[in-house]
């Protein structure tokens, strides 16, 4: 029967068709193993007689009938999976067994007799699989021309130890691949039955040219090129769809490795030598372009790879004929011009391939944005480094010294390139690449103090005005408006830094960011809005401790003029909460303005007196805010408390000494609060409305009382527990009965003790115990009623409030 396919690949349809009959048999014969299994039990079923008698067991001498065979057991491995493993194992050992001939028992034999052994075997070896594939044993076939194959290497081997023992070893094993690929593919395609002697030809053709250029000394470069011009023959017949796979894949494998080794020499060499690494680069990258156009699978990775091959090498043009400052940017402009033209002149290439190229350019420019990072860091960080004293006119070193002054061309084109691409991770790239220029410049370029300030304040006014939603897209985009306001934040702390080192610069820088946080506050919304209000108030309070260290009236009453802050915001907070629809945050205003106000405590505690009068203050502007019903809750705790605090501060700087002093003024206070809040609520509890205020008059005089020798205060301790008492027995109170009632058994107990003591030491000592004994059989004879009474004082304290 005629056929349209050749001989070779119609003989490997049929091996394939054989093994999968070979495999459907063992299937069926597994099936029919099953069925017989099944039918068993059945056909015993209906014999007469099963394995046991029908009767009972046998009788006395007579022997139970044999039990069934049990069922053959299940194969686990096909006929063709088991004659590949043997031939494979075969062909192993054979090959390992020619390796101990060849290497060990080879000096044990004269010239004649090695050539003689060497040559049979051999010989032998290729020729069998003739009559192997004649008899349709194609495996066994296979293996046994590997193993020729593998004897003719040793047969080469052999011939350059007997026959040319002075060739050098890299020109023998360049010639004897050639030829033994030269023989390998003429026996595959004599025995076109074979699939192994193919891409064995192909693999051991792939080292012939970099041992040859070893051979003639050749250099680095050498190495690239020949290893290029083996990886593109090799994609010849790694793109030929007419071969067989196995060819393929071997021509695939040898060119992805040579061609990678190439790419990497060749930018190892670029290094140190980039004219010479040029050519063999762009060479690597036309071979890659040429894969990728043809081979959809690798188009991405082999467009990418080209792509840093021609980037390594017009980048090292370019950088022998430029300073070296300009080495790095000039990379960058390549990275740059390629990424410009895969996106809009490659329209004929294939998508993957144009991408690929982008993909080498950003990467390329990622890599030299990560060079140009230092003067940015040292732009922005630079300016705390402060050495000498707040307002003493001498500048912080720059950080960086010797770093090239073209850093921000980086930044420059980076920012350029994105600024064309119509995505949103491109538009926030640009804008972070365009800040970190214009914060590098002052220290790349050596910018004068003024124009450095003056840059980094523009800075800082862009950055806020974007994330205020002054432009469009930053509107559009919450990304890119949070952003341009974190780089605004950044730039005005940088602004500020330096700032501090002339007076004029410091009241210039604050009172321009003040201004630019209240209109962030004003146009922006969200938590924008609520960071700009509290920046704004803490430039404002920056400005009023830059005015009082101007007038040189010291820390303490700069910290008392700060108090001036917490009261603008809250005036401003009142006005604010009046407008209906502003939205403003005034409780941010108010908040942070508390804060400064702490700050400023904190500054006037170095002068007590000061302290005093600040609390006071304080405690002033907490109970005008407590006027509104929004912020009474909080504002009346603080007020009381600043009140408080400053009434302490100033007996302390009276020396007064006396408890009630300091317990009185809160306690009275506390009461009117108690008393306030029982009309409002009549139901609300004494211990809530008056029990903080009678404890805060009473413990401590029962405290100071306690170690007091006199009898003044124990005798009004005891008058006032006593009212207290009585006041609360006459109101059903149980706050003012518990407590007052507790401290005026306290201080009778204190007025008895010296006298317990006298008659404690005058009575016998076996009295108390016999004293306490008979206490406990009354409270016992009497415990029933002792409960009930109990219970009913216990009723009685839960009617009060």
């Amino acid at each position: 029967m005629e056929s349209s396919l050749p001989p070779a690949e119609e003989l490997v349809l049929v091996d394939r068709e054989l093994a999968r009959l070979d495999a459907h048999r063992a299937q069926l014969l597994l099936r029919r193993d099953w069925l017989l299994r099944v039918l068993r039990p059945q056909t015993q079923a209906r014999a007469p007689v099963a394995w046991g008698p029908p009767g009972g067991p046998p009788a006395p001498g007579a022997s139970w009938p044999a039990p069934p065979a049990p069922p053959a057991p299940r194969p686990e491995a096909t006929p063709h999976s088991t004659q590949n493993v043997l031939l494979t194992l075969g062909g192993a050992l054979l090959t390992v067994a020619a390796l101990v001939f060849t290497l060990v028992s080879w000096g044990s034999m004269g010239i004649g007799g090695r050539a003689v052994v060497l040559a049979v075997v051999t010989s032998a070896a290729l020729l069998a699989p003739v009559g192997l594939l004649r008899r349709g044993l194609a495996a066994t076939a296979e293996a046994v021309a590997a193993l020729g194959l593998v004897l003719t290497v040793l047969d080469a081997y052999a011939v350059q130890r007997v026959a040319l023992p002075e060739t050098g070893f890299a020109a023998y094993a360049a010639g004897a691949s050639v030829v033994l690929a030269a023989a390998w593919a003429a026996y595959g395609s004599a025995l076109r039955g074979l699939r192994i002697p193919w891409p064995a030809a192909v693999a051991v053709a792939q080292p012939a040219p970099l041992l040859a250029v070893w051979a003639l000394d050749g250099g680095l470069v050498a190495f690239v090129w020949a290893a290029l011009v083996t990886a593109a023959v090799d994609l010849v017949p790694a793109l030929r769809a007419g071969l067989p796979t196995s060819v393929r894949a071997a021509a695939a494998a040898g060119a992805g490795l040579l061609g990678g080794w190439a790419l990497a020499t060749g930018l190892v060499v670029s290094s140190y030598a980039p004219g010479r690494a040029a050519a063999p680069l762009l060479a690597v990258a036309l071979v890659l372009l040429y894969l990728a156009t043809r081979h959809a699978p690798a188009a991405l990775a082999a467009a990418t790879a080209a792509g840093v091959a021609v980037l390594a090498a017009s980048g090292g043009l370019l950088r022998q004929v430029v300073p070296a400052d300009w080495a790095v940017p000039g990379y960058a402009l390549c990275a740059v011009l390629l990424a410009a033209v895969a996106l809009r002149a490659g329209i004929r290439a294939g998508r993957a391939v144009r991408h690929g190229l982008a993909a080498a350019g950003a990467g390329v420019l990622a890599l030299t944005g990560l060079w140009a990072l230092p003067p940015v860091a040292a732009g922005l960080l630079g300016p705390l480094a402060r050495t000498g004293d707040v307002w003493s006119g001498t500048h912080a070193t720059p950080v960086l010294t010797g770093f090239p002054a073209t850093a921000p061309v980086v930044p420059l084109l980076a920012a350029g390139a994105l600024a064309f691409v119509p995505r949103l991770w491109a538009r926030c790239a640009a804008l972070g690449c365009g800040w970190a220029l214009l914060t590098a410049l002052p220290v790349s370029l050596e910018l004068p103090y003024a124009a450095s300030v003056t840059l980094r304040l523009a800075t800082a006014a862009a950055g806020l005005a974007l994330g205020a939603g002054v432009v469009r897209a930053a509107r559009r985009s919450p990304v890119v408006g949070w952003l341009a306001y974190g780089c605004g934040l950044a730039s005005a702390v940088g602004a500020v830094a330096p700032a501090l080192d002339v007076r004029g610069a410091t009241f210039a820088v604050l009172g321009v960011l003040a201004v630019l946080f209240a209109g962030v506050a004003v146009r922006a919304d969200g938590v924008r809005r609520l960071v700009g209000a509290g920046a704004a108030v803490v430039t404002v309070a920056g400005l009023v401790c830059a005015g009082a260290a101007a007038a040189h009236t010291g820390l303490a009453v700069a910290g008392l003029l700060l108090l001036a802050v917490p009261a603008g915001t809250a005036g401003l907070g009142a006005w604010l909460g009046r407008l209906s629809g502003l939205g403003l945050p005034g409780a941010v205003l108010e908040a942070t303005g508390a804060g400064m106000g702490l700050c400023g405590l904190a500054a006037a505690s170095a002068r007590p007196g000061l302290l005093a009068l600040g609390l006071a203050l304080g405690g002033t502007v907490a109970a005008a805010t407590a006027l509104r019903p929004a912020r009474r809750p909080l504002a009346s705790w603080v007020a009381a408390a600043l009140f408080v605090s400053a009434t302490w501060v100033r007996l302390a700087l009276w020396e007064v000494t006396a408890p009630e002093a300091y317990a009185l003024p809160p306690a009275a206070l506390a009461l009117v609060v108690g008393v306030v809040r029982r009309r409002r609520d009549p139901e609300a509890s004494s211990w809530v409305a008056y029990g903080p205020g009678l404890a805060a008059a009473l413990v401590p005089s029962l405290c100071a009382a306690w170690a007091d020798p006199s009898w003044v205060r124990p005798l009004l301790l005891g008058l006032a527990a006593l009212m207290v008492t009585l006041l609360g027995a006459r109101f059903r109170l149980r706050a003012p009965l518990l407590l007052g009632g507790a401290v005026l058994v306290l201080n009778g107990l204190h007025e008895l003790a010296p006298y317990v003591v006298q008659v404690v030491g005058a009575l016998p000592r076996w009295l108390p115990p016999a004293l306490a004994g008979g206490l406990l059989l009354a409270v016992g004879a009497t415990y029933e009623q002792r409960l009930r009474d109990a219970r009913r004082l216990r009723d009685r304290l839960g009617r009060m409030r």
